[in-house]
């Protein structure tokens, strides 16, 4: 059973700097991407940043110059450093790992808050 634990969220102003920390329970190195997905009330799910074992790195476009993603195999972790925060990243931020086989792994997601 894969775990994802995610920690790092919280409150902060905009302009301010987040960093949000993924451990699994697994040897990452051994799956396809891990990275990070969002959440907004009454919105879907969006990815935010992704990265793969041979590091690979996908951004939003909307985090592009702000966010960036990192990976730690020896501590099977992954990172998002998210600076300059806006308003609008507000949600919950969801750590998901994904097999070769594209089964996707959740972690129990935690918060970010940006106050204007």
């Amino acid at each position: 059973q894969v775990q994802l634990v995610e920690s790092g969220g919280g409150l902060v102003q905009a302009g301010g700097s987040l960093r949000l920390s993924c451990a699994a329970s697994t040897n990452i190195f051994s799956f396809n991407a891990m990275g990070w997905y969002r959440q907004a009330p009454g919105k879907q799910r969006e990815l935010v940043a992704t990265i793969t074992s041979g590091g690979l790195i996908t951004l939003a476009d909307s985090v592009k110059g702000r966010f960036t993603i990192s990976r730690d195999n020896a501590k099977n972790t992954v990172y998002l450093q998210m600076n300059t925060l806006k308003p609008d990243d507000t949600a919950v931020y969801y750590c998901g790992l994904r097999s070769w086989a594209s089964d996707y792994y959740w972690g129990q997601g935690t918060q970010v808050t940006v106050s204007s």
